[in-house]
């Protein structure tokens, strides 16, 4: 599929993302017939805002990312905390990891991988360990988060898991989307192919 095409599909589905009409969004990234990780991602996102579990976990499946533990918990139990612990483990010591660089507008802080862990733990019965999960995330802040919820798992109150909020999604670099308007005198995109492989090159190291 070339480059433009799936960038054309790409920024149409964000802008239906953007109204909330999330069955255009998802019929026009279903035309994308080699999606990456990110439209993958997005697909997933429109299954949920519409109440399709199933299909957005399925999609889920085919892609591995940090912050799908936001959302994962809403499946199965121990898939869910298996996303927690694989993405606490690639967070490699950050504080926060920022998606910017990546098109999403979104921050993951460790401290929020290690609640949905818990909230997990708590859904299993498995309070000792939610406990443990909290104390230890602790140490590096968020104080006030981390101490309501110590004190709801006192209680035995199952967590409310942290989610990616509706309507954040990957959307394409707006360099590669403004240059989709520019024409040559063939009437083609003028697109850097060279650049756009580099970049991309360079994210796989962290996506």
């Amino acid at each position: 599929m070339l480059y433009t095409e799936l960038l054309r599909l790409w920024d149409e589905s964000v802008q239906a993302v953007d109204v909330k009409d999330w069955k255009s969004a998802l019929a026009t990234l279903e035309q994308i017939n080699e999606p990456t990780s990110r439209t993958f991602f997005n697909t997933a996102s429109a299954h949920l805002a519409l109440g399709q579990l199933d299909l957005a976990m399925r999609v889920s499946l085919l892609i591995k990312h940090s912050c799908i533990c936001l959302y994962c918990f809403l499946f199965r139990l121990e898939e869910a905390l298996s996303d927690c612990i694989w993405a606490q483990k690639h967070m490699r010591g950050n504080v926060v990891i920022d998606y910017k660089q990546l098109g999403l507008r979104f921050k993951l802080y460790s401290w929020q991988v290690s609640y949905n862990a818990a909230a997990v733990y708590c859904r299993m019965g498995q309070w000792e360990q939610a406990t443990d999960v909290l104390l230890l995330a602790s140490q590096g802040g968020r104080g006030t988060n981390i101490d309501a919820a110590l004190d709801s798992i006192a209680k035995k109150e199952v967590l409310a898991p942290l989610l990616v909020p509706e309507g954040v999604v990957f959307r394409p670099r707006k360099q590669d989307v403004e240059q989709l308007q520019q024409r040559d005198f063939l009437g083609k995109p003028k697109v850097d192919i060279f650049k756009y492989v580099l970049f991309n090159s360079c994210l796989s190291v962290y996506f």
